[in-house]
């Protein structure tokens, strides 16, 4: 895990600090922020390091699924159960098991983990052989589980037995120290896919352009933004000056977000008549536009209050330049 700011060094000591105590550990933050990688560091510093890890994603599979995964089956319980089929849990035997997008998993899934996790013993799915394994649960996802508790929508025996310590990682937005040298990590690697002999790097603006942008989507979507940005930019002999941050939108040429522009910087030479009034005019909005809705954080409505318009009017801009709007992550 790359990065030195505070957010990011006091989660990675919390790791370090539980990874020599043998219990579950649930780990908790947005799309994107590295839960599958602070699930890896805390197996392989604690003494399991030798044994398996194992992960599974337990959002994308069905339900009907995802039991099998887990726990295994035995042959002829269910159709097209041809043969005894190993779970997940008896593979991460000794070792740890990393359970993602923990959330999604049924109240009567929830209730034989918890039977798991207490006593060590399960059923293969069809199965009458009660089995027994030596598994360390890491829980991760970025669903608020104490409030589906309150809900009746997760078990809060389980949520007890899962939470010994919680482990909250950062979103990008609170560690802006560490975008210049991810971005600078993603840039090295994306490089020899494109057969260029080194990387010229980011100019100071672009740099500021990538600090002064939301991240909504953290570090998976700042790795797809760099990676964008140097296939457009194809220019190895350059320092990279322009960039994509939104697959929707075109190139965005890279200026300080903490510089304050009137309209008529943004005017083209009045020396250099005739001049396209209304082709630069709808530059000008489409530029502006795409500003307030970066500043709010995709928002519509408060994108409108910075422009000074109406929701309706601000609406209207949107599909005139048929800009892309994203929801705020969850």
């Amino acid at each position: 895990m790359i990065g030195q700011s505070p957010a990011l060094t006091a989660a990675l000591d919390h790791l370090s600090l539980l990874a020599g105590i043998d219990r579950p550990v649930l780990i908790i933050g947005e799309r994107g922020t590295g839960k599958e990688l602070a699930a890896e560091r805390l197996h392989f510093l604690s003494p399991r390091w030798s044994e398996a890890f194992v992960k599974i994603n337990c959002g994308a599979i069905a339900e009907t699924l995802l039991e099998s995964e887990l726990f295994g089956h035995e042959a002829g319980s269910f159709t097209g159960a041809t043969k005894q089929h190993i779970g997940r849990f008896e593979r991460a035997d000794g070792g740890s098991l990393f359970l993602d997008e923990l959330g999604t998993m049924s109240l009567r899934l929830q209730e034989k983990l918890l039977r798991l996790i207490e006593y060590g013993e399960f059923e293969r799915v069809g199965g009458q052989k009660t089995l027994k394994v030596d598994v360390r649960v890491i829980g991760a996802t970025n669903a608020d589980l104490p409030r589906m508790a309150d809900a009746g929508e997760f078990r809060w025996d389980l949520l007890d037995r899962l939470s010994f310590d919680v482990v909250t990682l950062p979103p990008l937005r609170e560690r802006r120290e560490d975008i210049a040298e991810l971005a600078n990590h993603f840039a090295v690697r994306f490089v020899s896919e494109l057969g260029w002999d080194f990387f010229p790097g980011f100019s100071t603006k672009a740099l500021e352009l990538l600090e002064a942008h939301p991240w909504h989507g953290n570090i998976r979507e700042l790795k797809n933004a760099v990676e964008r940005s140097l296939f457009r930019w194809g220019q190895q002999d350059a320092e990279v000056d322009a960039l994509t941050l939104d697959a929707f939108s075109p190139q965005q040429t890279a200026i300080n977000p903490d510089e304050k522009h009137s309209p008529n910087d943004q005017n083209p030479n009045t020396n250099d008549w005739p001049i396209d009034l209304r082709s630069n005019l709808a530059t000008l909005e489409r530029d502006l536009a795409i500003r307030a809705l970066t500043e709010a954080q995709y928002s519509q409505r408060k994108a409108a209050t910075l422009l000074g318009l109406s929701y309706d009017q601000m609406r209207s801009v949107v599909r005139k330049h048929k800009l892309q709007v994203r929801l705020k992550s969850t």
